[in-house]
């Protein structure tokens, strides 16, 4: 059969929101592939629409379960990536078994009707939600999700602007690309939605405010120059983001979110936040916002809450929110779909009784402390980061430490895939490291132990 590959790999392709198909490095990794990956993989490239990030493909999987997958040829993955749906681990027991007792029972339910799994799984959500978070709307993925918490906005406050982070990403629809600010989205799509005013994201590592990186001698300049365009603008609906960037793991400054909530409160704006690959312990709490003593207006939640079986998302909104009987928000076939609540009452059900908010907030310091004494060892990493088991790895010129390296960043991506080890780059240059809450101690070491050996691999053949 005729290969369907692209012929021009050499072709510039933005990275940030994730490591790119199109490169010399991905070839010379197809090319190390056997005949029979490769003629499934071109198979793939012939029926599926190409697009960057996706398809053409890296690699042929057969299963998944817990803390990695194999592919054809039995290689066996840690799975540090995941696509942030695998908070529970691939295929636990427990969701496996939800799922399968529900597809015995009500497999479907049409949108007209209820049925237990989805009220028990919005009555758990509004329990472990904070303040006055006690509305529950379902949707089947995190883009649909950020447009509904869009349009309650805009039917809470009668506007339709809002505010939103360059760089960041809320999914891949036509609303949500005009939210979010990377370039890989938006560019060459045409008229955006109008409105979607966009502010630099809270940086520390390469703060355009402040070159120095001290946030103590900025005085919060990010969060202020939010409240300047929510004073010019005068008529803004929400400031949407999330409450760290779930890619290249940029924590922002202590008090920033608080003055972000007071200057939303004072104009008159919603405070949304998008945790679509954030929550259920991500941040080593149930929400990630909780890192961060504020409690937003709505917040979205997706990917690991259909534990990592179902596409399954969330809004949460206050109370006094429930305001739109007569719109329809999401009118989903799927919204309210049995077994995809099933599945995510046991995935909430695996993290309490397993105590994994607990273990990702003590594994991910313990593993912060290791990124960061390899950052000690290599000049090429500039800068270990993290909150829980979201760890990013900024990967930068030896002799220029502040400028990224993304050549790099990408060899020691491809030199940890051959050793076993999957994550994202993103940003070009940070390696993204968020792998499943369930993952041994003895798993965690050997990813750093192969991600070390890939750093001093590209030191080597620099």
């Amino acid at each position: 059969m005729k290969s369907s590959r692209p012929k021009h790999l050499h072709q510039p392709v933005d990275s940030s929101e994730g490591d790119v198909n199109l490169s010399p490095e991905r070839q010379k990794w197809i090319n190390s592939l056997d005949s029979a990956t490769r003629k499934l993989l071109d198979q793939d490239a012939e029926f599926f629409l190409h697009q960057s990030l996706s398809t053409p493909c890296l690699d042929v999987l057969t299963q998944a379960r817990g803390s990695g997958f194999t592919d054809l040829n039995s290689k066996t993955f840690l799975d540090f990536h995941g696509n942030s749906a695998h908070q529970v681990g691939h295929a636990h027991p427990k969701v496996i078994e939800a799922v399968k007792a529900q597809l015995d029972t009500l497999a479907f339910c049409p949108r007209r009707f209820t049925n237990e799994p989805a009220i028990r799984l919005a009555e758990k959500l509004v329990s472990l939600a904070p303040g006055d978070l006690g509305k529950v709307l379902f949707a089947p993925g995190g883009t649909s999700a950020v447009g509904m918490a869009l349009k309650l906005a805009r039917m809470a406050t009668g506007r339709f602007k809002t505010i939103s982070m360059w760089d960041s990403f809320h999914g891949a629809s036509l609303d949500a690309i005009s939210l979010g600010g990377e370039a890989l989205f938006r560019n060459q799509i045409g008229p955006l939605l109008p409105g979607t005013e966009h502010v630099p994201p809270a940086e520390p590592y390469r703060c355009m405010w402040n070159p120095d990186g001290s946030c103590e001698s900025c005085d919060l300049r990010c969060a202020k120059y939010i409240e300047y365009v929510l004073e010019r603008e005068g008529d803004v609906a929400a400031v949407v983001a999330e409450p760290f960037r779930c890619t290249t793991i940029n924590i922002p400054p202590q008090g920033y979110w608080p003055y972000v909530r007071k200057a939303c409160d004072k104009h008159g704006a919603l405070l949304v936040f998008d945790e679509t690959a954030l929550c259920l312990g991500r941040a080593g709490t149930m929400f990630a916002f909780e890192n961060f003593g504020v409690v937003p207006d709505i917040v979205t939640l997706g990917k690991g809450l259909g534990g990592g079986v179902f596409p399954l998302a969330a809004i949460v909104a206050r109370k006094d929110l429930d305001i739109a009987p007569h719109v329809a928000l999401g009118h989903y076939t799927h919204e309210k779909n049995p077994t995809a609540c099933a599945a995510g009452l046991a995935a909430i059900e695996v993290i309490e009784q397993e105590g994994l908010l607990a273990r990702a907030r003590v594994l991910g310091r313990e593993t912060l402390g290791k990124l960061a004494a390899l950052g000690d060892k290599h000049p090429c990493v500039g800068q270990a980061r993290g909150l829980g088991l979201a760890m990013g790895l900024e990967i930068v010129q030896e002799r220029h430490p502040s400028e990224p390296d993304p050549a790099r960043a990408e060899r020691i991506l491809y030199s940890c895939l051959k050793q076993g080890l999957s994550f994202k780059v993103s940003g070009g240059s940070c390696l993204t490291l968020t792998p499943p809450l369930t993952l041994s101690g003895q798993d965690m070491d050997l990813a750093l132990a192969i991600l070390e050996q890939a750093v001093i691999d590209t030191e080597n053949t620099a």
